[in-house]
């Protein structure tokens, strides 16, 4: 059957679909009152419902930049009470500010760790909080680096035998896709399709592309740990 493509959700759709949905804790509504001055990239709000729902049956999450912490906090509110997370950011300013946020809505300070450095430096390092296994994996970080981030989640065991990854901003304001052009010699948008086409193409993964936000990637882990 062929999709009709002349409709697709518009923001009276978003707007009703957050009209259903239950309020957002207050402290999730500081960070997008904060954020929005300041800058700082956080992930929409859509998509933090998204995650959200991800994370209820996950109990071991790993998150490759953190700024505020938002997309941490949606995690951290679906997840099972004896959930952890540790997120990792090398801004230290922002993660403080991330972690009054965090205890605001609630959140015991043991649930989440931070690991204070660029994520590579941090996997390079070996990092314990870093061993995993993980089941879900959330990458909004450098956007060029993104490829790095799964050779080392993929590697050494990182990943769980049916861990989430998750992927923010994948269709990079249409660039990826080619709907928009891109810039020439534009690294990031090669990097980010060459990481899309890899994982979608990767046998280890079931995957596919939500086009929420910026483009949210979605891939199931069928691999057992071993390295790409």
């Amino acid at each position: 059957m062929k999709a009709d493509r002349a409709w697709l959700p518009d923001a009276i759709d978003l707007d009703w679909i957050e009209s259903a949905s239950a309020a957002i804790d207050p402290a999730l509504g500081a960070i997008e009152a904060a954020a929005a001055p300041a800058g700082i990239p956080i992930v929409d709000r859509h998509t933090g419902r998204v995650l959200s729902a991800l994370a209820a049956d996950r109990r071991r999450i790993v998150e490759v930049g953190t700024a505020y912490g938002y997309s941490t906090l949606w995690m951290a509110l679906g997840q099972p009470a004896d959930g952890t997370i540790v997120t990792v950011d090398p801004d230290t300013e922002r993660t403080a500010a991330a972690r009054r946020w965090w205890r605001e809505a609630g959140i015991a300070d043991g649930r989440i760790t931070q690991v204070s450095a660029p994520a590579l430096t941090a996997f390079a390092a070996a990092d314990p909080a870093l061993a995993g296994p993980f089941d879900l994996a959330f990458i909004d970080a450098l956007k060029d680096e993104y490829g790095a981030y799964l050779d080392e989640l993929t590697a050494g065991g990182r990943l769980a035998r049916g861990a989430l990854v998750v992927a923010d901003n994948v269709l990079w304001s249409g660039r990826v896709s080619g709907s928009r052009p891109a810039a020439d010699g534009d690294r990031v948008t090669v990097a980010l399709r060459a990481f899309c086409e890899r994982v979608m193409s990767d046998g280890r993964f079931t995957a596919t592309i939500l086009p929420l936000g910026d483009g949210l990637l979605l891939a199931a882990w069928r691999g057992g740990g071993e390295g790409v």
